[in-house]
């Protein structure tokens, strides 16, 4: 359930920044770019409350999670090329969620 709460965070905050992004307000930009700055401090966080081995499978689900999100972005790019932008958007969700869901046993068969 922690991990669903996780995901729908997430996809919360990727969904304002895209709507923050096609602002014309220009201080809404700066948000956007604070984001990766945003990142980089949890991460100085993590690794001072962390075990080095934490640390590695935080980051391990990190490179995870942006793989998913690539994957959801090109499928979505390459689907709008066949169907409408609504077909296209559900069916790189779908993918993605099963991507996501099935992160466990993807992330066993590398470690």
């Amino acid at each position: 359930m922690l991990y669903f709460l996780y995901f729908l965070v997430g996809g919360t905050i990727m969904v304002l920044a895209l709507l923050l992004s096609q602002s014309k307000y220009l201080f809404l930009s700066g948000i956007i770019t604070a984001l990766p700055i945003l990142t980089l401090i949890n991460m100085g966080m993590q690794m001072k409350n962390m075990k080095e081995d934490t640390f590695h499978t935080v980051l391990q689900n990190t490179v995870f999670g942006a793989v998913g999100m690539l994957l959801f972005t090109v499928l979505t790019f390459l689907l709008t090329s066949w169907f409408k932008p609504g077909i296209s958007v559900i069916s790189a969700l779908a993918v993605y969620a099963l991507f996501m869901l099935s992160g466990k046993y993807i992330l066993s068969m590398f470690a």
